[in-house]
């Protein structure tokens, strides 16, 4: 079974920018598309990005086109999402996962403990 680590969130001003990883063990997530999902207080998980197994497709929801851009590393068995531009309605927390591409239908149940990213205004 997969067990997926999020980390690089934080605390940062309006306009800002946070890279954040998302690294696979257990199994390897290369030949899978990965999601990228934040759950925003008092809201429901959205997802926000994803990525073909070799990375050659990306979708991206309105709210966060062109100003994230999601990446991986099957190397690294790791997943990338640089946030750019930030702005206070990201503040979530982030999480990864293994989806079906493009539907997005989550494929592990398995769920890492996020990473909270705070914008403030």
């Amino acid at each position: 079974q997969v067990q997926l680590v999020e980390s690089g969130g934080g605390l940062v001003q309006a306009g800002g920018s946070l890279t954040l990883s998302c690294a696979a063990s257990g199994r390897t997530v290369s030949s899978y598309a990965m999601g990228w999902f934040r759950r925003a207080p008092g809201k429901e998980r959205e997802s926000v990005a994803r990525i073909t197994y070799n990375g050659g497709n990306t979708y991206y929801v309105d709210s966060v086109k062109g100003r994230f851009t999601i990446s991986r590393n099957n190397a690294k068995n790791t997943v990338y999402l640089q946030m750019n531009s930030l702005k206070p309605e990201d503040t979530a927390v982030y999480y990864c996962n293994i989806v079906d591409y493009p539907s997005a239908v989550i494929l592990s149940g398995s769920w890492g403990q996020g990473t909270q990213v705070t914008v403030s205004s």
